[in-house]
């Protein structure tokens, strides 16, 4: 199974998600450009407060001014001390810089500066009487101040300066209390615009997450779908796997039991006839040698024919089945095929079978079959890829089971064609070590050079196994034959229960082929 593997498709942003998150943002912005043009208006409100309360306290200072400066002539009359007098020397001086002061915080009041400039006629009169005052006490004396009191009665006092600071007051405590009232409108225009902007971000982001939430549910949804998906499709996958598997291996018990009928058969029954015949070709030629010489030679050609098939005969058998499996052991026939080996493919081969090894195998004739079938796909892999110069075979046994290891110095095999489909010598050596429980891997050799087919076998305690037992492939398929589709049920209940004449029904073709070459001249299959 092949699966490509393509770059997902790049996906926008629904339209309406967009506009949510522009339409979002752009609120966002209006709001901070709306507060900072509210709080500069608060804060030119403020500001003006602040400037009417300056004025206020501006006012009152300068009409402490001229009460002390008044204060300090009076009591320059009484003592006539120079230092009583400093407040009114210096009353002038103040005056003008709190005036130039007022003037600078009033310069947006027209009508405040007309009422400044009256009161600042009304002061610098004031003082300058104050002046005169005290010029006509340092001439005259106290007589002189007194006179000039009488006389000037009508003139400029200090109840007109008050009543002018009074009035200025009130104009400007008006003042600020018109800034006070648009202070507090732009304060609550602020927090009205505010709030709605906010309330209005607060709706487009509540839309925003209802439509988030709703993709994040359908995209919890599809997940699920798919990971429901993948596990269903994983575990037909794993099941499949089984069945080919289950079937791969019975297939492969099936073809080596095949092997086994076909070369009995033309071992005892074919060699029979053969060996008649040649008998009886000896006898009439014997007989025709005297009588017929033409004859004679031609029936002496005859059985060299005869002999050349008897001998392709036992090819055949040799191919179907190792006679010296079944004579000598599994030991003396990956001996002898490892020496065959040697000699056809001019490799050095050398095989270490341990002592022991041989007692194990006869216990099992599908482990002695097996093991020898890897050892010959294995050999015939590497006289045609590898182009070795040295092999070596080793046949050991630990305690967990056998280890079977196969080390060439050739090319080495790709790792793609490791896991090839079409590499069906490769896939039949791992069934056959599977069929038996164990497992096959394949690495770098020595020195990283060529190729370890390394396969591990384990052997079951002797107490574990029962006296008598089904085969445990055989009560495997008949479990499973009820999991399996009624084509692949019907062939492997034809290869459990035969019928009762005793012959196996042919099995359906299989696309792994055949991988046994007992004579290596031979082209291999």
């Amino acid at each position: 199974m092949h699966f490509t593997v393509e770059p997902a498709p790049q996906h926008r942003l629904p339209l309406y998600k967009t506009v949510l998150c522009v339409t979002c943002a752009l609120l966002l912005i209006v709001n901070g450009f709306s507060l900072f043009h509210n709080l500069k208006s608060l804060r030119g409100a403020q500001q003006s407060l602040a400037q009417s309360a300056r004025v206020a306290d501006r006012l009152q200072y300068l009409n402490v001014l001229v009460l002390e400066a008044e204060s300090s002539m009076r009591g320059y009359f009484l003592n006539g001390r120079e230092e009583t007098l400093r407040p009114t020397t210096s009353a002038s001086a103040e005056t003008e810089a709190e005036f130039k002061e007022l003037e600078s915080l009033l310069a947006d009041n027209p009508s405040q500066l007309r009422n400044l400039s009256q009161l600042h006629t009304l002061v610098r009169r004031r003082l300058r009487l104050m002046g005169q005052a005290v010029d006509v006490y340092r001439d005259g004396g106290l007589s002189e101040i007194v006179k000039i009191a009488k006389l000037s009665e009508r003139r400029v006092s200090m109840d007109e300066i008050r009543l002018q600071v009074v009035i200025m007051e009130q104009e400007q405590n008006e003042t600020m209390a018109h800034r006070s009232a648009a202070f507090y409108q732009e304060y609550l225009k602020a927090i009205l615009l505010g709030m709605s902007i906010n309330a209005l971000a607060i709706v487009v982001l509540v839309m925003f997450y209802q439509l988030v939430r709703r993709s994040f549910a359908n995209r919890a949804q599809v997940e699920h779908a798919l990971q429901s998906a993948n596990e269903t499709l994983e575990s037909q996958v794993q099941q499949r796997t089984e069945q080919l598997s289950l079937l791969s291996r019975h297939l492969i018990s099936i073809s080596e039991d095949e092997k086994i009928r076909l070369s009995r058969e033309l071992h005892d029954e074919m060699g029979a006839n053969l060996t008649s015949i040649s008998m009886d070709i000896a006898a009439v030629t014997q007989q025709l040698q005297q009588r017929e010489p033409e004859l004679a030679a031609q029936l002496k050609r005859a059985r060299a024919t005869l002999v050349e098939t008897v001998e392709m005969k036992r090819r055949i058998v040799e191919n179907l089945r190792p006679s010296l499996l079944d004579n000598l052991g599994l030991c003396a026939a990956i001996e002898s095929y490892c020496e065959e080996f040697s000699r056809v493919a001019q490799v050095r081969c050398d095989c270490d079978v341990a002592p022991g090894i041989e007692k194990t195998a006869r216990r099992s004739g599908e482990l002695s079959i097996a093991l020898f079938r890897i050892v010959q796909e294995a050999l015939t892999n590497i006289r045609k890829y590898a182009h070795a110069s040295h092999v070596s075979v080793t046949l050991l046994r630990d305690q967990h089971g056998l280890i079977l290891r196969i080390i060439d110095d050739g090319v080495g095999i790709a790792a793609t064609n490791i896991v090839k489909p079409m590499s069906h010598g490769l896939l039949g050596m791992r069934e056959r070590a599977l069929l038996l429980g164990g497992s096959m891997s394949i690495r770098r050799g020595r020195d990283d050079k060529g190729t370890c087919i390394e396969v591990n076998i384990p052997l079951p305690q002797p107490s574990a196994l029962p006296a008598a037992s089904a085969p445990p492939l055989a009560a495997a398929l008949a479990s499973e034959s009820g999991k399996l589709p009624p084509a692949l049920s019907a062939v492997l209940n034809n290869a459990l229960h035969p019928p009762a004449d005793g012959h196996i029904p042919s099995s359906p073709p299989c696309s792994t082929p055949q991988h046994s070459a007992p004579d290596l001249s031979d082209p291999v299959r």
